[in-house]
């Protein structure tokens, strides 16, 4: 009996696969993938230093006096076991074991840098995980999104936001916010030098009062689970749900608006009367509704100057029919 070439093809699969586990103990042998363990040591430093705490590595080096003594200032420097009394953040834990790096040390020698963690040239997802070795675990509701978040995903590392040796406040403060973002986000800072804007460039509003620089689960990084979620928080009277509704504003506010900013007030993304026409017909010198004689071409003003409960209203329109939204 002739075998098929697809029947060939599982036989020789299930042979080799038998052949393979006839020896039980390569299964339970140790493969480390070594591009891996290169990686780990990377962000471990040198495997044959040790580590000798603050006092030993700055001893004899009074260049970095200014910098050690606005990280005692932090809140990572506070940070102190209650049992030992020792610090559980210190310079070792970031520049890795620094040992190698003093042994040396002389008026004419100075420290062995390169024997340290080289974290400018280290890429951006190895720097982060200098921090979140640590804060995978105290920053768990802020961090739970971060390796698939966007600005992980685009290499944006800690250290691109976070500066440990700036002193108390490490974090950045809303008002550095905005131009902290802008770096990279140009075309959003031009968006806000629209005449129409949230009032972000006055300070008054924050990025991280909409996004998440860290991750959600929600697109665009946004803290509510939708754009019209996140709007409202702040925008209550829009938020519904109404008796005669406007079905585009019931899905998503950004039909309608540009949410950083515009030229058209108010956030619109057309003028009005051309954003609503993408949508409704307008109204003509032979709609039944009006008089030509005085109404004639009435649809070049705003539609709101009639429709002025555009968002939703619990009352009737005056014809009696709610989908007008005229009050």
């Amino acid at each position: 009996m002739k075998l098929r070439f697809p029947v060939l093809i599982l036989l020789s699969g299930i042979v080799v696969a038998l052949v393979a586990c006839g020896d039980k103990s390569s299964l339970r042998e140790d493969h480390p993938i070594k591009p891996i363990r290169e990686y780990e040591r990377m962000i471990v430093g040198r495997l044959d230093a040790d580590y000798i705490g603050n006092t030993a590595c700055l001893e004899k080096c009074h260049a970095h006096d200014k910098i050690f003594k606005d990280f005692n200032e932090s809140v990572h420097s506070s940070q102190v076991d209650a049992a030992s009394g020792l610090p559980l953040v210190n310079c070792e834990s970031c520049h890795g074991p620094g040992s190698i790096a003093v042994q040396n040390v002389r008026e004419d020698q100075p420290c062995d840098y390169k024997s340290l963690l080289d974290i400018e040239n280290l890429p951006a997802m190895a720097q982060s995980l200098i921090c979140v070795k640590c804060h995978s675990a105290v920053s768990t509701p802020t961090l739970q999104f971060w390796n698939a978040s966007t600005h992980n995903l685009n290499e944006v590392s800690c250290f691109d936001c976070h500066e440990l040796h700036k002193g108390p406040q490490q974090k950045v403060s809303r008002e550095e916010t905005a131009d902290l973002c802008f770096k990279c986000h140009q075309e959003l800072e031009m968006e806000f030098n629209n005449f129409s804007h949230h009032p972000v460039p006055e300070g008054k509003l924050a990025c991280s009062d909409c996004h998440n620089p860290h991750g959600t689960a929600n697109d665009k990084m946004l803290l509510g689970v939708t754009a019209k979620a996140t709007c409202t928080k702040c925008h209550m009277e829009y938020q519904g749900p109404f008796v005669y509704e406007h079905a585009d504003v019931t899905e998503d506010c950004i039909n309608c608006h540009k949410p950083h900013g515009s030229p058209n007030e108010p956030l619109l993304q057309v003028a009005q009367p051309f954003l609503c026409m993408q949508c409704h017909v307008a109204h003509t010198e032979h709609d039944h509704a009006f008089d030509s004689t005085t109404h004639k071409q009435a649809y070049f003003n705003r539609c709101t100057d009639c429709h002025s409960m555009i968002h939703g209203t619990d009352i009737p329109s005056f014809s009696g029919r709610g989908d007008f939204l005229a009050r």
